[in-house]
Formats: structure tokens, sequence, C-alpha cells
């Protein structure tokens, strides 16, 4: 059989949905290499098809298939005799709608996402994406292998850490990892060159499953993290974070760019670093230990100042610090921190700023320090939600 005739014959497998994976790969990979190829089957061929397939078919899972297996044959059985100057009008219209389903279909699977079998997942787990797109549900508390689609062990999870066996890939072709907390979780990566990533709430981290051998580090933050890089001379760590770009050797920092925050900033506790803004690759500015670079999303200023690294790396502890932040600022960390949601009704407080600690507190305790302290008024419908009240004057 020449290589056309068995592009057809995958062809007729693949609208009976029985091509297997490799199959359906022969046939992207022909149209490929031979785009002006007209391999679809012409009407004669596919009515010679449709009545072999009749005789010999056996059950699919498909009803659907069946069904129209079905009527097609009884169709023709019942229905030709009576009207034979038509048939040949008749087995054409059946080709042209069997040929246009046929191409419609190929065309979906070639450009639509692959589907998967895919767990339900629990709306507050940390979610692991894989490269394929399927995913995974992690808890805090979890103990799993971590594998590749051929069954390789690349890695699995303790506790709220994950590990990335140590390995390096000669590969020029990447492969990425995402890793998802959610409001009110935090969890910890390991990554295979052994740099360790604490992930703050609200948080994710895209990063290759196997650095390369041969190019720099480099992962991609949307939240908060702290980093603690491994040291490579040959390899620079770069980290991405909204229009932050981040390079180290080896160090350790906080990076903090949430998209729903104005700013972004980097803390650095030890080592150095050097990073610009994306509207800004001109001028790269290096911080030493105990400084801050903020800088304004959609303006790209930086601006450095001296700071005390453990306020902004107090989370880790689940701990909140303010400094000068504003009560909308304080709110946004609270959600993120306590997974809640906090509907602010007091305007007039919202671009006041204040200064606090808090140790392992619940929401409860925070909220009621600012009622007794600056007079805030809230009430809880939920669990998870909270509502700051319009502050009222009451007459005692």
């Amino acid at each position: 059989m020449n290589q056309k005739k068995y592009i057809k014959s995958l062809l007729f497998k693949f609208s009976r949905n029985r091509c297997s994976e490799e199959e359906i790969e022969q046939i992207i990979s022909y149209f490929q290499k031979n785009p002006k190829e007209q391999a679809l089957p012409e009407a004669k061929e596919v009515l010679k098809h449709i009545v072999l397939e009749k005789n010999e078919r056996r059950k699919s899972k498909d009803k659907l298939y069946a069904e129209i297996e079905d009527r097609i044959y009884h169709q023709k059985t019942y229905s030709l005799p009576q009207r034979p100057k038509k048939q040949q009008v008749w087995f054409t219209s059946i080709a042209a709608i069997f040929i246009t389903v046929l191409s419609g279909s190929l065309f979906l699977y070639l450009t639509k996402p692959k589907e998967v079998n895919q767990v339900p997942i629990a709306e507050d787990s940390i979610i692991l994406e894989h490269e394929d797109g399927t995913l995974t549900g992690l808890s805090q508390k979890g103990n799993f292998q971590l594998t590749k689609p051929n069954g390789k062990v690349i890695g699995g999870q303790r506790g709220d850490l994950l590990v990335y066996n140590k390995h390096e890939s000669a590969s020029a072709k990447v492969e990425y990892n995402t890793l998802k907390t959610p409001n009110g979780k935090r969890f910890k990566v390991q990554l295979s060159d052994g740099s360790l990533v604490f992930m703050n709430a609200g948080s994710s981290l895209k990063y290759p499953v196997n650095f390369s051998r041969n190019d720099k580090r480099e992962v991609f933050l949307i939240g908060e993290a702290f980093f603690k890089i491994t040291k490579d001379q040959n390899r620079p760590f770069k980290v991405s974070a909204q229009n932050l770009e981040i390079g180290v050797l080896g160090t350790e920092f906080n990076v903090s760019a949430y998209p729903e925050d104005t700013t972004a900033a980097v803390v650095l506790v030890e080592g150095a670093v050097q990073l610009h803004t994306k509207q800004n690759k001109a001028e790269p500015s290096i911080l030493k230990p105990g400084q801050l670079a903020s800088t304004t999303k959609h303006i790209g200023d930086l601006k450095i100042s001296e700071v005390d690294p453990s306020i902004y790396t107090s989370w880790m502890e689940g701990r909140m610090v303010f400094r000068n932040m504003s009560f909308e600022d304080i709110l946004k960390k609270m959600e993120r921190h306590f997974g809640v949601s906090i509907i602010n009704k007091n305007k007039a407080i919202a671009k006041e700023k204040f200064n606090a600690s808090f140790g392992q507190e619940s929401i409860l305790n925070i909220l009621e320090y600012f009622k007794k302290t600056y007079g805030l008024e809230y009430t809880q419908e939920c669990d998870k939600k909270f509502i700051i009240n319009p502050k009222t004057n009451k007459m005692n």
C-alpha cells in the first residue's frame, strides 16, 4: 500500500473515531509535508467504504456514529431501488456529506486543545499545571510522586513542599510546569537546580521542569514569592514579574507583583540582584542587602530605599505587618492571606495609611483591632465575607 492509500485508510478510521494517537500524528505529519495533496477519498470510495463498514462493523462506544451508519445503510437498501435514476446523485450527496464531516472533524482535532481526563479539583486546592495542560490538585499535607506521561519520576511532594529531582536537560526544548496557590494558602517548590521558592497566597509561578544545561534559568511570577537561589556562575537566574525583570547568580530576595496592586517591589535579603523595568531596560539597578526597589507598573519608574527586610518576609511565618500602607491595600493583603472577601463601603478611609503588626491572628482579631483603635465598623455576612461599613455618628 502506497502512502496516499494508507493515509486514506487512516482518514476512514479517523471518521469512525478509531485512530490511535500515533496514527493521528501520521495524518498530521502527512498534510504538513504535503499541504497541496488531495488525499481525501472520492465519492465512490466513500460509498464502498460505507457498505463494507456496515457489513463488518463492530459495536462502537459512540452511539451517534452507529446510529448514523445504520440510517445511511437502510436509506441505501430500501430507498435506492425506487429511484434508480437518482442513485448517482444520492451517492454523491452522501459522499459530500461524509467528506465535509471528515474534513471538519480533522480540522477541529488539529486546532482544538487536546482533551484530557481530568479529576475534579477542589476550589481551594493548590494547583499544579503540567506541560500538557493537565491539572493536579495539591494540599498542604500531601505526599505523592511526580511523574511524566511516560512514567518517569521527576520529583514528588512532601507536605507543603514540591521537590523536582536535580537534573539538567541537554535538549533545547524546555518543558514548563505552573504552580498556583489560591488565596488563604502558601506553598513551597524546590526547582531542579536546587533553588527554593516560597509562594505566598494568590500567586502563580511558571518554571522549567528541568533547566537547560546551556541556557539561563528563568521563571515567571505573578503574585509574591521569596527566592533562595542556588549559585551557578555559568547560568544566571532570571525572574520576570509583571514589569520587573530581576537577574541574580545566588541570593535571597522577596518579590511582590500582584496584578491588582499598583506597585511591584523587590526586597534583597542576601547577595546582590540586578533589575530593571520592562519600560526602561537601558539602565539596570543593583540592589544591596536591606534595600527595596519599587516601581509603579504603568510608569516604569524605579525607586530604591533602605528597609528592614523582615517586614517584607513576615508572611512566610504567617504574620502580617503593615508599614505606611493604605487601608485599601491592607484589605487586599487580608483577602489574600485569609482567603476571604472584604467589601469596603467606607470610602473615606480607603486612602488613609496605617502601621500595624500582627502575629498569627484570626481575621476577626485584626478587624476588632481596627474597630477598637480607629472606630472601624464592620459586619460579617458569612465565614468568608465581610463588609466594612460607613462610619456612623452614634449618640451614647
